[in-house]
């Protein structure tokens, strides 16, 4: 159903809308309504511990924690339980550079390379070529999650996943309509956030979020995350989320740095070579992500007090890989730094990629550029309708670069069809979530898995 990279352009406008509404006969619209869990639905437990395999063991009773805290935080982690889900669904084949994880805590602030603050996608560990309706049916989903966590009701978590994906089908229908060079600058600026709320109180959240946003720099880092010994500013000590870099792991960092710096631009590398490798310590980040390896660098540049903090992460095999045909990346960081750069309207000018210490994959960015995010918990059912339609919005520019966002609009159309199928789909999957949130719970009960709460 996909026109192959390279043909886009060569078809008209009506041959790619009449593509888009054939896949109608496919995957009619109404059909995303429906799900029920395969009956070789392999165990979400089992599916967590098979990911933790190659992880650090010492830190996975961390990720076992922090997504045993809610239903939300499990979804958070297991973006490799729901591709199981989806997968076994008929799809439109309407191809697009998937996020993988497109839920609604994954969006956020960031300063563009012109610094201007910016809100989109943040988080690409998953990113790959799939289905469009994938993302937006795990945005859908976190959304009525979300909802439900903040004690809204069934009818107001339905609204705000109907609300996630008319964002993305109103968006994108508005996209079909304008050129490449158009779309491709198309940009969603943060004061985006503030004509979101309608009380007083709520205006005071956005806002909030913008300024501390705006001052999460590697100056603002700095203070916070390194201190004063005999004289030379060292990465503190945190343990077990943040411990200094031993002496193999320091060495290593030092040779995978010279690496990555040939991944950047003639530019970029000559802006990085004006700063000094000062410090670096291993750092636990995220919820999904914990227990995979990640460092984070400091830097120093004219001086002492110009710091710049760079983070490496490793690179896994993303968890849609063995559903979907082959992408076209082999090195795991090239396929994240590839998706963030075609995602985001103005990607990290430090994002790179290399090999480290026993062949695995790692890639490169700032640990803190003017980073932000929106505290959905607690959010009031209208907030929360109104962030989940912009974050669907914000999703449709994304996919609209990648994807044939002319077909994919056609497909959609101009009734709600689409949004309706998808908020009954996401109450659905809200309720598996329950479930296996759940039976998390009890396996850490039954010692199955080791838990650490409160880390």
């Amino acid at each position: 159903m996909s026109i192959p990279e390279g043909r886009v352009t060569r078809c008209t406008p009506e041959d790619r809308a009449r593509r888009g509404k054939e896949a109608r006969k496919y995957v009619p619209r109404s059909e995303h309504a429906l799900w029920l869990p395969s009956a070789d639905r392999p165990d979400p437990v089992a599916v967590l511990e098979r990911q933790g395999r190659d992880r650090l063991p010492e830190l996975l009773p961390i990720r076992y924690g922090r997504m045993a805290a809610s239903p939300l935080a499990f979804l958070r982690g297991a973006a490799g339980v729901m591709a199981a889900d989806l997968a076994p669904q008929p799809h439109t084949g309407l191809t697009v550079q998937l996020c993988g994880d497109a839920q609604l805590l994954n969006f956020g602030l960031y300063a563009s390379p012109a610094r201007a603050l910016l809100f989109d996608l943040n988080d690409f560990d998953e990113t790959f070529p799939g289905p469009f309706e994938w993302d937006v049916k795990r945005l859908a989903a976190s959304a009525a999650v979300a909802a439900r966590e903040n004690g809204h009701s069934d009818a107001k978590a339905q609204a705000a996943a109907q609300a996630a994906a008319a964002g993305y089908r109103t968006a994108m229908r508005r996209m079909a309509g304008l050129g490449e060079l158009a779309v491709w600058y198309e940009q969603v600026d943060a004061d985006s956030l503030l004509p979101l709320v309608r009380s007083a109180r709520g205006r005071r959240r956005p806002e909030s979020c913008l300024t501390r946003a705006r001052r999460r720099t590697s100056l603002q880092a700095f203070g916070k995350l390194t201190e004063l010994v005999d004289g030379r500013r060292r990465i503190v000590h945190d343990p077990p989320l943040l411990e200094p870099a031993g002496a193999p792991d320091m060495g290593a960092l030092r040779k995978i740095f010279s690496d990555y710096r040939s991944t950047l631009s003639e530019e970029r590398r000559h802006l990085l070579d004006r700063y000094r490798f000062a410090d670096a310590a291993r750092k636990v980040v995220g919820v999904g992500s914990v227990g995979m390896r990640c460092f984070i660098v400091l830097l120093a540049g004219r001086d002492a007090d110009d710091p710049l903090f760079l983070q490496i992460k490793e690179a896994r095999t993303s968890v849609l890989e063995e559903h979907l045909p082959s992408g076209p990346y082999i090195h795991p960081g090239h396929r994240v730094v590839a998706g963030q750069r075609l995602l985001q309207s103005a990607a990290d000018i430090f994002l790179g990629w290399m090999n480290g210490p026993q062949g695995r994959a790692f890639y490169w960015r700032q640990l803190r550029d003017t980073k932000g995010s929106v505290e959905v918990v607690g959010m009031d059912p209208a907030d929360l309708l109104a962030y989940a339609r912009l974050c669907g919005a914000t999703l449709a520019r994304a996919h609209a670069r990648s994807g044939d966002r002319i077909a994919i609009a056609a497909y959609l159309g101009t009734a709600d069809t689409f949004d309706r199928a998808v908020a009954d789909f996401a109450l659905l999957y809200a309720d598996r979530t329950a479930a296996d949130h759940a039976a998390l719970g009890a396996a850490i009960e039954a010692g199955v898995v080791t838990a650490k709460p409160g880390v």
